[in-house]
């Protein structure tokens, strides 16, 4: 019996390009696939679906509906926490996809499958990252098909891949997960979008165009995590005003005493929230990687707040699959 394990890493969204219905095209994304942490999935044929972790045996069960087979033995051999901000949720879908698949010695295209499996409806970041990791702008939806109530699932396409991006080897990336209460998701996540979307001004989306094409992508391009990191700071804070009565201000609670603090820190190049955190990031090098677990640190002191710290590379490979 062929049992196949599928390795898939962690993300940092900085944000989107755009939520004002004002413009041609609605969100359109920018992130950054992640060495660790990463969550692992195993699976091998069954006559029926056997997973004892209750998320991912959902995700195992409409796996084995799309692709047409019998069952699968699903396993979880390594997780990281749900909501915080790191794309575990789109990570445990699509290796799950991919372990099942495998298994049955199936091939599966995961892009064209997320939406099947409820993910990339909004941004395509973890679905990128999971193909080919790297620095992702995805190219968003166009604005007309925006509607108030949720589409069904499936009934969406995943942003294509705008710009792809090498990540320069000597770039780090701090991570910071305060002991928070996690982001929305679900139901929840999708009323405070579309409460957003439904308020956005478009000004922030027209300076949000300038700072990505002058300031993100010539930084990324030259290999520059100063400038890279001063320029998705900026997109971060941009967003945030999009999301302040969502989320209680540029920042949700406690990720802006944490940007704050990293951001007086010379060891961080800029900072800024994750997705809808509570995962707060900055952007160093290798060689202020003490530094900046240090200023991490720092900043959950002067936040009262305990929590999670580390150092990573960027990923510039997607998910990793093998026999066991």
């Amino acid at each position: 019996m062929t049992r196949v394990s599928v390795t898939a890493h962690a993300r940092l969204h900085f944000g989107f390009c755009n939520l004002s219905l004002a413009h041609e095209r609605l969100y359109g994304s920018l992130g950054v696939g992640l060495e660790r942490p990463s969550v692992t999935v195993a699976a091998a044929p069954d006559g029926e679906v056997r997973c004892g972790h209750p998320t991912v045996r959902e995700y195992a069960a409409r796996a084995v509906d799309l692709l047409g087979v019998d069952g699968a033995d699903v396993t979880v051999e390594g997780a990281f926490p749900r909501h915080v901000g790191l794309g575990s949720g789109t990570q445990f879908a699509l290796a799950t996809l991919a372990a099942v698949a495998r298994a049955h010695d199936r091939t599966v295209d995961v892009r064209e499958r997320a939406p099947d499996l409820g993910r990339g409806g909004r941004s395509g970041i973890g679905v990128a990252t999971f193909e080919d990791g790297g620095f992702v702008l995805d190219a968003g939806h166009p604005t007309a098909r925006f509607t108030t109530d949720r589409p069904d699932v499936g009934a969406w396409s995943v942003p294509p891949v705008a710009a792809r991006h090498r990540i320069p080897d000597g770039w780090r990336f701090l991570v910071v997960v305060p002991d928070a209460p996690a982001g929305p998701s679900g139901d929840d996540e999708d009323r405070s979008m579309r409460s957003a979307v439904e308020a956005a001004a478009p000004s922030p989306g027209d300076r949000l165009a300038g700072v990505i094409l002058r300031r993100v992508l010539p930084a990324v391009t030259e290999g520059s995590a100063e400038r890279f990191g001063a320029a998705v700071a900026e997109v971060g804070r941009l967003n945030g005003t999009w999301y302040a009565d969502e989320q209680g201000g540029v920042y949700r609670p406690p990720a802006g005493e944490l940007v704050a603090a990293l951001d007086d820190d010379p060891a961080v190049y800029g900072a800024g929230q994750s997705s809808w955190g509570p995962a707060v990031y900055g952007v160093t090098d290798a060689d202020r990687v003490d530094a900046a677990r240090a200023a991490g640190r720092a900043a959950l002191d002067a936040a009262g707040v305990d929590g999670r710290v580390v150092v990573v590379e960027g990923r510039n490979r997607g998910a990793e699959r093998r026999n066991d």
